[in-house]
């Protein structure tokens, strides 16, 4: 029988993840998209509302780490939501990110920059996806510094992190 523990199954993948904190928004980087997120309370889930101008996308996602303490692995599983099902979700207590995101090509691959709004103004991140037996690649030259492994900056804790943490934490970049 299949495993069918949160983050295992058929459904869900690897996804593996290396993060830099950023001063800006590269001048190279395109638009791609704006972002909010709900993390649901009390759970891994992660409910996003994602708008392009290749349209709208509404999905809820689990991630489960690999390792409890350490960001950069985690099974992901999604699901593609209909609007009407996106609003049944989104009246659940939940704390919320908004982002703009951003497109970068660097070196083989392209970076995602985020560059938050609301309560984490001034928070630029930078992330690239790796495969499963990558090495962890030397930081662009406008990083500031690798957080990968710092879990201040997973999308759960900055968005559940209280007023003086996200002071600390832009505090130490701006």
């Amino acid at each position: 029988m299949e495993d069918r523990r949160p983050g295992s199954g058929r459904y869900a993948r690897l996804e593996r993840e290396q993060r830099w904190v950023l001063d800006s928004v590269p001048t190279e980087a395109r638009p791609r998209a704006e972002i909010v997120d709900r993390y649901l309370l009390g759970t891994r889930l992660r409910l996003r509302r994602m708008t392009s101008s290749d349209g709208l996308v509404l999905k809820l996602g689990q991630k489960v780490r690999v390792e409890a303490t350490d960001p950069e692995r985690v099974m992901v599983t999604s699901i593609y939501l209909s609007p009407e099902e996106f609003d049944v979700l989104a009246t659940l207590p939940a704390a919320e990110i908004a982002k703009s995101r951003f497109v970068l090509p660097w070196g083989t691959g392209a970076l995602a920059v985020d560059r938050f709004h609301g309560r984490l103004r001034g928070l630029v991140l930078a992330e690239i996806e790796l495969g499963a037996d990558d090495e962890l690649l030397d930081p662009p030259p406008f990083a500031r510094a690798d957080v990968t492994h710092d879990d201040r900056y997973s999308g759960g804790e900055l968005a559940s992190a209280t007023a003086s943490e996200i002071a600390a934490l832009l505090q130490r970049w701006i």
